[in-house]
């Protein structure tokens, strides 16, 4: 009997031991987790996640912005070809000058046309205009480009194929006391069309608005080079 007695209090004890030893193994797994480096990695990786978040927003706000920066550059680019081509009115300081034939009479013996404008007398004040940094000009609303023509028809002027009578008006778009200058210079257009008696004024403006070409563009020899506007 005494010997069954001690059997049962070495297999309490036994368990006891093993409670204990499952206990302490329980308790230090959860110290383990609870420690400071367990804790630091897992705030190190939950501000990983955090920041690979917020480079993948940033990457696209950059896309966003590239495309975004890319567009307006061709607007403004396409927008700078419209204003050199003439497609488009355009407005800002200049002068706008007025041109009429000469009330005077021709004296006996003189040529009368002397005192008539022509398309040469027009094309040297256009000329005087453009080499002073004219930026846009139109003649009576007709928007001069490249390639309009000037020209005498008759007693008229033919600007852009559209005839008008004198007096003519010229629009011009630059710094307007620079552009006053280039007219008036000594022995100049101005100077020497006033000679003939041809009446000539020149108003300085804060606002001038010059029309869009009106006219159609037309190509039949030449075509584009490939890789040229790039």
């Amino acid at each position: 009997m005494f010997a069954v007695k001690q059997g049962q209090i070495a297999l309490a004890l036994v368990c006891v031991v093993l409670g204990v030893m499952v206990a302490v193994q329980f308790r230090t797994t959860q110290d383990i987790r609870s420690t400071v480096p367990f804790q630091r990695v897992e705030d190190l990786s939950q501000r990983l996640s955090q920041t690979e978040k917020e480079r993948d927003a940033l990457q696209q706000q950059v896309k966003e912005l590239s495309q975004s920066s890319h567009s307006e550059a061709t607007s403004k680019e396409q927008e700078l070809v419209k204003m050199g081509a003439g497609v488009v009115a355009l407005q800002g300081q200049g002068i706008l000058v007025s041109i009429d034939d000469s009330k005077r009479a021709s004296k006996p013996g003189e040529n009368p046309n002397l005192y008539l404008i022509h398309d040469d007398d027009i094309l040297k004040v256009i000329n005087e205009l453009w080499a002073a940094g004219a930026e846009a000009m139109s003649i009576n609303e007709q928007r001069l480009i490249a390639s309009s023509e000037i020209r005498c028809a008759g007693p008229t002027l033919s600007v852009n194929n559209t005839r008008y009578s004198p007096p003519y008006e010229i629009r011009a778009i630059g710094d307007p006391q620079t552009l006053e200058n280039s007219l008036r210079m000594r022995g100049g257009v101005v100077e020497t069309l006033q000679f003939w008696g041809i009446q000539v004024t020149i108003r300085k403006q804060d606002m001038v608005t010059v029309p869009a070409y009106k006219g159609t563009f037309r190509f039949e020899y030449a075509t584009p080079v490939k890789g040229s506007g790039k």
